[in-house]
C-alpha cells in the first residue's frame, strides 16, 4: 500500500519524526495501527452498548451526559 503527502505534509511528517528519533514511514505506520486498534475498540463498545440496551439495560439522558462530560475531560 502507497500513501502520497504533500511537500508540506511530508515536512511536517519528518519534523514530528526526526524529534522522536524515527522515520517518517514508522510515524505513519503507528499511526494507522492506532486508528485500526482505536476503531477496533470503538466498534466493541458499539456492540456492547446495542446488547445491553436490547437487553433492557439503559440509563437516563441525564446520567449519560455526565457519563460523556467526564470521558471527554482532558
Amino acid at each position: 500500500m502507497e500513501i502520497h503527502f504533500s511537500s508540506e505534509e511530508e515536512v511536517k511528517l519528518i519534523r514530528i519524526a526526526s524529534k522522536e528519533g524515527t522515520a517518517a514511514e514508522e510515524i505513519v505506520k503507528r499511526a494507522a495501527l492506532k486508528l485500526l486498534a482505536d476503531d477496533e475498540r470503538f466498534r466493541a463498545a458499539v456492540r456492547e452498548g446495542i446488547a445491553q440496551a436490547e437487553g433492557g439495560e439503559l440509563i437516563e439522558e441525564k446520567e449519560m451526559n455526565a457519563r460523556l462530560e467526564q470521558m471527554l475531560r482532558p
